[in-house]
């Protein structure tokens, strides 16, 4: 969205404070918009990295890297971008490495950070530097968490929207999911639901899925659970959102991934 400013505000008279002070606004408004829109086109790139690495980059082979792709056309954004997303996909498949780090944040929260890389060194050192500087350090987390599948359909909504939605879960209990929650919807033609399997399960269950008459696939992928949610107190929090804010826009970042939990 672009601000514009009416053509009766411009002036060729001296500008006075208050102008002044309107125009930074203005500024300050369009940075955190760029900002934001950074930080969005980032996590595309981000979630086609994730739908890439197991089934690669050719859509019509890979169900998960489709879902995200049509979903990223509807928000609009740019080709440019996911064009170059796909790009880094296929030079990661082809020549890079897909990394796990592990940290440690407020001395107590266990940080699961995911990396496409070409150079492990500077990544390692880059995220070292960022963890350093935010109260974090590298450290073995593992066991805090575990590691499994997730996929999440969208169904139309409609007056027998409840009886598709329980048909559909009929199904991914058929495909042994551990377990299912309904989310809130992103807007008002999709109900969605998340349903979580064990890692072997996830292909054959987002294929099932895929096949169900009127479902979507949103996204289907692996993810790192926390086995337990660590409290975090309010300055804690603020700490934790920075840091994970910092590892996210890192370029070689795919996702970030944290044992945090309500204080």
């Amino acid at each position: 969205m672009f601000l514009r400013v009416p053509r009766r505000h411009i002036s060729i008279s001296s500008p006075k404070w208050a102008g002044h002070s309107k125009w930074s606004k203005i500024k300050d408004k369009k940075g955190a918009n760029d900002a934001s829109k950074s930080v969005a086109f980032q996590r595309a790139t981000q979630d086609i990295l994730v739908a890439a690495r197991s089934g690669g980059v050719d859509p019509d082979k890979n169900i998960a890297l489709a879902a995200v792709l049509k979903r990223l056309k509807a928000q609009d954004v740019p080709k440019d971008n996911i064009a170059k997303a796909l790009a880094k996909a296929a030079k990661v498949k082809g020549f890079g490495e897909i990394l796990t780090y592990e940290a440690i944040a407020c001395n107590s929260i266990g940080v699961i950070i995911e990396c496409a890389t070409d150079n492990a060194n500077r990544t390692v050192q880059t995220l070292r530097e960022i963890l350093n500087s935010r109260n974090a350090r590298m450290a073995s987390v593992g066991y805090m968490f575990t590691r499994g599948g997730v996929v999440v359909v969208g169904v139309e909504n409609g007056p027998d929207v409840s009886d598709r939605l329980d048909a559909v879960t009929e199904v991914a209990l058929s495909e042994g999911i551990d377990d299912f929650e309904a989310l809130p919807p992103e807007n008002d033609s999709l109900s969605r639901v998340k349903f979580y399997c064990e890692t072997p399960a996830l292909a054959e269950l987002t294929d099932k899925l895929s096949k169900h008459p009127g479902v979507t696939i949103l996204e289907s992928e692996f993810v790192y659970n926390p086995t337990e949610k660590t409290a975090v107190s309010d300055q804690d929090a603020e700490i934790l959102e920075d840091l994970i804010h910092a590892l996210e826009v890192h370029d070689d970042v795919i996702r970030v991934t944290t044992s945090a939990g309500t204080s």
